[in-house]
């Protein structure tokens, strides 16, 4: 039994009791019942030794229902999330056809002249798995602009319309591409409307800002649907000193029930700010910037990760990386000097080498650092590299829906050898490195179920292939569930205040309508977040189930 005795002495608000608690606790790994005051555990422990406890609080019946630590997305983008919900949603679309139908429909409720957003579009789904061009926005859309992002963010599909409004020279000039960019032009060198990674900053630099109601309302929708699916922690990867001036406002307005993580977003304000103030630490308990995020290179899907030989499906191309080493590991050092935390995106084998020289030069020179830097995402690792991980006591920070969203054709780009470098879970823990999972949504589903789901499977919903894709690489749904929880905190210099049920941390917790901890695997994707509880208040219910809620918590 987990007890604190001074803890003990004080009155409970409320009691959980008859559940199945896997408290990602080794002291104490499944327990029954837990006792909650204020946003704090008092007691985990089983039924009886609960009730006795706490004879008079009011007791919660869970019915045998399972119950884990709140969900932490290590890598997520919140005002993303929040404004791709006031766009047109792309995600899912399977022909240029279909994404034209759904943009007609979303354009019907925008002023004349306002700029077409959307996002989620891949071409890896289409029957034709080319990049598309503008003159297919061009026939519906002649005069508004439109502006699609890509899935993963690396990418965009622009029509004249917008080029012509954001910079026109680019339609009369042959404007060489940006470093760490690319403008993907046809057979004749003229512009096809897709830009890549840093060339995406010549068109939408000149887009008009969201509005501060259109941010307010973002965050909204982004914190509800973050709690429907069971989160209360996301580390937002990557945001501006204004994002984070807005983080601070619902803070202090009650409205975030989220414990957010912050990554400043590279070199600039805020990165400076914060050099120079120092980490923002536990604000209200909800709000930490203390760490940065870079990035080195770009996205498989789009050919932009920077690769140590070339693309097995495009000879000759081996990627990009968005800055020099010399000039990446200058920034590396320059942040480690201020404090932060560096979390860096690298998904290419090169782009992943380049990163470790930079930290591990960095390291050497500077001695030791806040620590617990991070690679997101390391999708694709050399061999020999995967040690220098457990070397330099670094993270990865993964996300398990990109390698079942990939599996399709990621061997088509990387060959039947390297391939089995990428998406290697396994391979990282038996190194002793240690994971940090998240869904990187939107570009994934913020449901962490599904990132369970991909981990332990290796597989689609329609349970394919049969066995799981280089099904050697998958977890333990222990393992996964520790990389969903203590292993995020861990991440977020947090374990000690979050990812367990453990006597004297948040009571940040989720009641789950299957156990997925014992279930056939399939039914974890038919699991539902019965309730999240963030600080000890019930945050999201659903419907069915009101009861698990307390009415004063």
């Amino acid at each position: 039994m987990l007890l604190l005795p001074m803890q003990a002495r004080g009155q409970a608000d409320y009691v959980l009791v008859n559940g199945r608690l896997y408290t990602v606790d080794p002291a104490q790994p499944v327990a029954e019942a837990m006792a909650v005051r204020g946003d704090r555990i008092l007691m985990v422990g089983t039924t009886a030794q609960l009730t006795a406890a706490y004879p008079d609080a009011p007791h919660i019946d869970l019915q045998g229902r399972a119950v884990v630590p709140g969900f932490i997305d290590a890598h997520a983008h919140l005002m993303g999330l929040g404004l791709s919900r006031l766009r047109a949603d792309l995600t899912g679309t399977r022909s240029v056809e279909e994404i034209l139908e759904r943009l007609r429909e979303f354009a019907r409720q925008l002023p004349e002249g306002a700029w077409l957003l959307g996002r989620g579009w891949d071409q890896n789904d289409w029957p034709v798995k080319e990049f598309p061009t503008r003159q297919m926005l061009d026939e519906i859309f002649p005069e508004r602009p439109v502006w699609l992002v890509r899935i993963d963010g690396h990418a965009a599909w622009a029509n004249t319309a917008a080029i012509r409004r954001a910079n026109p020279a680019l339609l009369t000039e042959q404007i060489p591409d940006p470093e760490g960019g690319h403008i993907v032009r046809d057979a004749e060198g003229r512009l096809t409307g897709v830009f890549i990674d840093e060339a995406m900053d010549l068109i939408a630099r000149h887009i008009p800002p969201p509005s501060e109601a259109e941010l307010e309302e973002a965050l909204r929708r982004a914190v509800a649907e973050a709690n429907r699916f069971g989160l209360t922690g996301v580390h937002d990867a990557g945001a501006s000193l204004k994002t984070i001036q807005g983080y601070r406002r619902a803070v202090d307005d009650g409205t975030l029930t989220l414990r957010l993580y912050v990554m400043v977003d590279g070199l600039g304000e805020a990165f400076d700010y914060f050099c120079e103030h120092g980490p923002l630490l536990d604000y209200g308990g909800r709000l930490t910037v203390r760490s940065v995020k870079f990035y080195i290179d770009g996205a498989l899907g789009s050919r932009g990760a920077a690769l140590l030989a070339d693309y097995s499906d495009d000879p000759g191309n081996r990627g990009l990386l968005r800055h020099e080493p010399e000039v990446f590991a200058d920034m590396v050092q320059r942040a480690m000097k201020c404090g932060f935390q560096v979390n860096t995106h690298a998904i290419g084998d090169r782009g992943v080498r380049v990163v470790l020289d930079a930290y591990e030069k960095a390291l050497r020179t500077l001695g030791r650092t806040v620590g617990r830097h991070r690679v997101e995402h390391a999708q694709v690792v050399a061999p020999e590299d995967f040690a220098r991980f457990a070397e330099l006591d670094l993270i990865a920070s993964m996300q398990p829906t990109h390698a079942t969203s990939d599996m399709y054709w990621a061997e088509d780009r990387l060959g039947p050898e390297r391939v089995r470098g990428a998406y290697a879970w396994r391979t990282f823990l038996e190194h002793g490195v240690r994971l940090a999972f998240g869904s990187d949504f939107p570009v994934e589903l913020a449901n962490p179920l599904l990132g369970f789901y991909a981990a332990i499977t290796r597989q689609d919903a329609e349970g394919w292939p049969e066995g799981g894709w280089y099904p050697e690489q998958r977890l333990t749904r222990e393992e996964a569930l520790r990389a969903f929880t203590l292993d995020a905190a861990y991440a977020a210099f947090q374990e000690h205040e979050l990812g367990s049920l453990t006597p004297g941390k948040y009571a940040d917790f989720v009641v789950l309508s299957h156990d997925i901890m014992t279930v056939p695997p399939e039914q974890i994707l038919q699991t539902r977040v019965l309730a999240t509880f963030f600080g000890g208040r019930c945050v999201y219910h659903d419907p069915e189930a009101a009861g698990l809620c307390p009415a004063s918590p």
